[in-house]
């Protein structure tokens, strides 16, 4: 009988909990992992001729456990059809895609024929992505051209005079409309364009901004470098991160090529996850140390810092 009494006290509370449980929200789904690719140009740096070749750095990508790889245009020297198919086809055989491409273009030139070379040109690429399966492709607004060494633009913090009696309000809507040029051919290849804050009218996240709101085409969008902005870099990462469809992370281990920024991956890291980016971050290794051992490195940090 004490036994029942007990049974019969202890159900009321028995009954209340299970209700609270079921009472609860279901607990959302985990966000996964966002995937860390890695840039050819990481191994290339334009000067290690033996790490040139695509399907090499592909192959070392594999390695070293990346999840994808992004093409550098001007490291190609094959673009024949056959060797496109080749790309592809020895990322997927290393269980990996090809999350980007990234080309060298300007429109910043006083030359409408020149705008338009350029047009052609990023159609082509374009078109390129198209036949190796890639999403999304770098653009830039191109610089002017008027500090011609790379290394003495470095120097001078990325900053150059415009062309003689060229604003940038010209500029702006040179880049403007050249962009404009190639939305059809983004949008009938399936590439989405990203417009990365680089040099030039592209600077500033209010110059790439001022572009892509402009353009306002779901196939122009931003491609955000996390070392271009060398200074207040985490502010003016936040404006771009809304619009980003890869983001290129950027180590130094050895020291800088032309410079070195310390980086908080982790904190780059939760702002974009606060604008719900899930695409892939990229790694442009732009350090001294022989990228076989600076690779490595860099994916073991950008794993620990978008883990979570």
């Amino acid at each position: 009988m004490l036994t029942d009494r007990r049974q019969f006290l202890a159900a009321p509370a028995a009954l209340a909990a299970a209700t609270s449980v079921s009472a609860r929200e279901p607990e959302g789904p985990k966000p996964r992992p966002i995937r860390i690719g890695v840039s050819t140009y990481s191994f290339w740096q334009f000067k290690n001729d033996k790490l040139r070749d695509i399907e090499t750095c592909i192959d070392l990508a594999g390695e070293m456990g990346f999840d994808a790889v992004e093409v550098l245009h001007r490291q190609m020297t094959d673009e024949s059809a056959a060797a496109m198919q080749k790309i592809k086809r020895r990322a997927f055989l290393n269980g990996m895609g090809l999350c980007g491409f990234s080309i060298h273009q300007g429109f910043v030139f006083k030359s409408k024929e020149e705008r338009q070379k350029n047009v052609a040109h990023t159609i082509k690429c374009l078109e390129m992505c198209y036949a190796m399966g890639i999403p999304t492709m770098r653009v830039n607004t191109g610089r002017w051209g008027t500090i011609k060494s790379f290394d003495e633009l470095m120097k001078n913090r990325g900053i150059e005079p415009n062309l003689p009696d060229v604003g940038d309000d010209e500029g702006f809507k040179w880049v403007i409309d050249a962009l404009t040029e190639c939305l059809k051919s983004a949008e009938k290849c399936g590439v989405v364009m990203g417009l990365e804050n680089h040099w030039g009218l592209g600077r500033t996240p209010e110059g790439v901004l001022k572009i892509v709101d402009a353009v306002d085409s779901p196939w122009l969008r931003v491609t955000m470098d996390t070392g271009n902005f060398l200074e207040d870099p985490y502010d003016k990462l936040e404006k771009l991160a809304p619009k980003a469809v890869l983001v290129q992370a950027k180590t130094y281990f050895g020291g800088g090529l032309w410079y070195s920024l310390d980086l908080d991956n982790a904190r780059i890291a939760r702002m974009l996850r606060k604008h719900k980016y899930a695409g892939f971050v990229s790694l442009e290794f732009e350090g001294k140390e022989d990228p076989r051992t600076g690779v490595p490195k860099s994916l073991e940090v950008l794993r620990k810092a978008f883990a979570t």
